[in-house]
């Protein structure tokens, strides 16, 4: 198969991925998007080898574009498709992990409630490998704005705050001989322009026109504590 067919498959094929599930006769489906292929790479702009991932650390990179953030996790556990849907009721179905041990997931790093996201100076959401102060369980995606929390094991989905819908998902590509992962699109709703309506003076200040330039070639992974200078634990 084809990597658009592929892309296609995630969406129209939600029955045989989901173990039966079949989207309400209302709900719209929510197709992937294509991007650029981009090769995640080091510190060192060398290819990053999925190997080298820590299980349940904290990763970010860019993607789409050269503003927005992403999670990039291995969970450490083989991870099954999910069927979930969009605030708008768009039904979808997240393909699950990837890697040699299909452990491997990668989300915007944008909140989908109030549009927190990672920075150099301060993070205030992050993957907690054990629960927060105000958890509701163990490995999950916490945002400390309002607490709103995700489930990364199952595409984001929402457990518990006010976000009414999942993280969106960043596909991946594993090559199994080079060990070597590639995002190609995105999965469920994107919240991109709203984060760039919202930020617009201060992405502007930081970055200038490039904010809204689409990541193109590579783009470098790093760890959360050394990509941001103060991620919160609440």
């Amino acid at each position: 198969m084809d990597r658009r067919s592929f892309l296609e498959s995630c969406s129209a094929g939600a029955a045989c991925l989901s173990g039966g599930f079949a989207p309400p006769a209302w709900a719209a489906n929510a197709r992937p998007k294509d991007y650029a292929q981009v090769l995640l790479v080091n510190e060192r702009g060398d290819p990053l080898r999925a190997s080298e991932l820590r299980p349940q650390a904290n990763y970010v990179f860019h993607y789409p574009f050269e503003a927005t953030p992403v999670f990039l996790l291995d969970l450490g556990k083989p991870l099954a498709p999910h069927a979930l849907s969009t605030a708008d009721r768009a039904a979808y179905t997240w393909p699950g992990g990837v890697g040699r041990n299909r452990s491997i997931v990668a989300f915007s790093a944008i909140c989908a409630h109030q549009l927190v996201y990672p920075t150099k100076e301060v993070s205030f959401i992050s993957y907690r490998k054990t629960r927060a102060q105000r958890g509701v369980q163990d490995g999950l995606i916490h945002c400390c704005a309002e607490h709103s929390q995700y489930d990364p094991s199952r595409g984001a989905e929402v457990l518990s705050g006010p976000a009414k819908q999942p993280l969106c998902a960043v596909l991946l590509t594993h090559d199994p001989r080079a060990d070597t992962l590639t995002a190609y699109g995105t999965l469920g709703a994107e919240l991109f322009d709203e984060f760039f309506r919202k930020y617009e003076v201060k992405l502007s200040f930081e970055m200038g026109p490039k904010a809204k330039t689409s990541v193109a070639g590579q783009s470098v992974v790093r760890e959360l504590e050394k990509f941001c200078r103060n991620p919160v634990q609440c």
